[in-house]
Formats: structure tokens, C-alpha cells, sequence
């Protein structure tokens, strides 16, 4: 196990752009993490935690500790690309990893995206 390891990290290192790449997906999900942490406040307002296009009320309320989730998002999104990349830059290929960790990359703008404006229409509220 230790071998495949450490044979893994480097392959992973022979390829620059995959390792930059990886890189920036985790400083992403670590600048979206102290995002998160700096925005959320405690309060006794309640956020938005789910919408339903059926029923009465379409935003349905929940605690504010909620949004720390979020967060949590982030890191196991970069920690599960980054493993999948180095993965299947073994077994599959150089490209296929690439299209994983911008596939990654993509998924944390999204989240950070949904994260703002979740936090802006709590602050409406």
C-alpha cells in the first residue's frame, strides 16, 4: 500500500499542470471554507435550508448552523476530486484526470455561488 502511494505521488508530481491544477482546487475549497466562516453569523434568524415549487410556502426555514454545511461541502468535494484525479491518472490517463479535477473546480464555484446567495436572502429576511 505504501508503495502504490508514494508510486502515485509521483506520477502526480511528473505532471506540473495536474499538480497546479489539484493545487488550485484546493485553495479554492480552503478560500470557500473561510468564506463560509466569515459570513455566517449567529442569530436567531432562521436561513433558508430548502425550496419546494409545491405547497403553500416555497422557502422552508431552518437554524443558522446550518450553513457551516456548506463549508463541509467544499473540503470533501476538493478531497474527493483530488483523490479521483491521481486515481485515474494511473489506471486511466493524463486527460481523463484533468476533466476530474476542472469538473471539481466547477462544482466548488457553483457551491460558492448557491453558498452567497443563501447567505444574501437570509440577510433579507
Amino acid at each position: 500500500m505504501k508503495s502504490t502511494i508514494i508510486e502515485s505521488l509521483k506520477q502526480l508530481v511528473a505532471d506540473r499542470y495536474l499538480v497546479v491544477l489539484l493545487s488550485f482546487l484546493v485553495l479554492l475549497a480552503i478560500g470557500f471554507l473561510i468564506y463560509i466562516g466569515i459570513s455566517v453569523r449567529p442569530s436567531e434568524l432562521q436561513t433558508v435550508t430548502h425550496y419546494s415549487a409545491f405547497g403553500v410556502r416555497h422557502l422552508y426555514t431552518s437554524q443558522w448552523f446550518y450553513l457551516y454545511v456548506f463549508g463541509l461541502f467544499g473540503l470533501v468535494v476538493a478531497a474527493a476530486h483530488t483523490v479521483l484525479s491521481i486515481k485515474i491518472l494511473i489506471v486511466k490517463g493524463r486527460s481523463l484526470a484533468i476533466m476530474l479535477a476542472w469538473l471539481g473546480v466547477g462544482i466548488l464555484v457553483l457551491g460558492w455561488i448557491t453558498a452567497y446567495m443563501v447567505i444574501n436572502v437570509r440577510m433579507m429576511l
